[in-house]
């Protein structure tokens, strides 16, 4: 059964320092507990240096957005269900993975503030954890039973092709920013719209939840995934944990580069960013010019914009929702994605 709605409850910080309601806050430090358990447990292994590269990112910790997701959702339905801390496993496990891969990919050398596990050992390493961690999620998944196992499939797929077309580019008669935001829907998205669907089905909340949290988590995922591009221009490795600036020096064009590219904005110096933004920006000098230039730009509010309407779109969905304390923690999830970006 779902959580009940009551009179006034006492509210506490709870996931990301929300403020929610006690008794699920407890919940949910019990079941994350829960989680971080068996992931421990699921990266463990026989070879020594497989287990250690295994739990470099597991031990970095991380916000456990996704799980976190997973265990909101099933309050729509039975949160003691067998499957529920599973599946949160399963998802971040798997989240866990592409990063191992996106790291080789990207080059980066700092995850999670310490050294990503390519630049410690290896690109091969890292590429073969990577592959280990979605072995061991489809260990614990194929418990879960064969819908969720086609789930999650699909899911990967969409997450597949999203690397595949932000790797190609756009064909030169699409537009750009339609493109962009197709690659973060499938690429992003796809997995945090997983967490949702299966913390509801899973817990055996009716199909009409499933479906608004699923359609929520979409949008949610989005957001989550503009406001990482929005850091990645306008934080410090200290704040994000991650180099600044990593998708210009790729030549990866993001929400705010695709404004300015577009026009949005005006300002002394469009000519010369929108000149380095069609470059190679690998020359050190050049990636702190544009990088620079970029924070500056006015494209960066419009981005911001376009960030605050995914959250509210999200938030308008989770409002048909019954209202319990689980719902308002999902509200709350669409104001942290914004004001991470500050």
């Amino acid at each position: 059964m779902a959580e009940k709605s009551g009179g006034p409850a006492r509210q506490e910080s709870g996931p990301f320092g929300l403020p929610v309601d006690s008794a699920l806050a407890a919940d949910a430090r019990e079941r994350l507990a829960a989680v971080e358990e068996l992931l421990l447990e699921s990266v463990r292994g026989e070879d020594p240096l497989l287990s250690q590269a295994s739990k470099h990112l597991v031990e970095a910790g991380g916000k456990r957005f996704r799980p976190m997701l997973v265990l909101l959702a099933s309050h729509f339905g039975n949160p003691d269900a067998a499957g529920v801390v599973p599946a949160a496993v399963v998802v971040e496990l798997t989240h866990l993975g592409t990063l191992y891969h996106d790291d080789v990919m990207d080059e980066a050398t700092v995850r999670r503030g310490q050294a990503s596990a390519n630049s410690r050992w290896t690109n091969t390493v890292a590429i073969l954890t990577g592959d280990y961690l979605f072995a061991r999620a489809s260990d614990l998944l194929a418990d879960l039973g064969p819908e969720a196992v086609r789930i999650q499939a699909r899911a990967f797929a969409r997450l597949v092709r999203g690397q595949i077309q932000e790797t190609v580019g756009p064909a030169e008669d699409a537009d750009p920013l339609k493109h962009y935001l197709q690659v973060v829907a499938d690429k992003t998205a796809s997995l945090i719209v997983v967490s949702g669907q299966f913390g509801a089905l899973l817990s055996g909340a009716p199909a009409r939840v499933v479906d608004t949290i699923t359609s929520a988590c979409e949008k949610i995922g989005v957001a989550f995934q503009l406001s990482d591009d929005i850091l990645d221009i306008d934080s410090e490795t200290e704040e994000s944990g991650k180099t600044p600036g990593t998708d210009l020096r790729e030549g990866i064009r993001t929400l705010p580069m695709h404004h300015v590219l577009a026009g949005v904005g005006s300002g002394p110096d469009d000519a010369r960013l929108r000149e380095l933004l069609v470059q190679d920006l690998s020359d050190d000098a050049l990636h702190a010019e544009a990088l620079a230039l970029l924070r500056a730009h006015p494209a960066m509010d419009r981005a911001r914009a376009d960030l605050r309407q995914y959250a509210e779109d999200a938030r308008a969905e989770l409002l048909t929702l019954p209202a319990i304390p689980a719902r308002d923690a999902f509200t709350g999830l669409c104001d942290y994605v914004v004001s991470r970006t500050g």
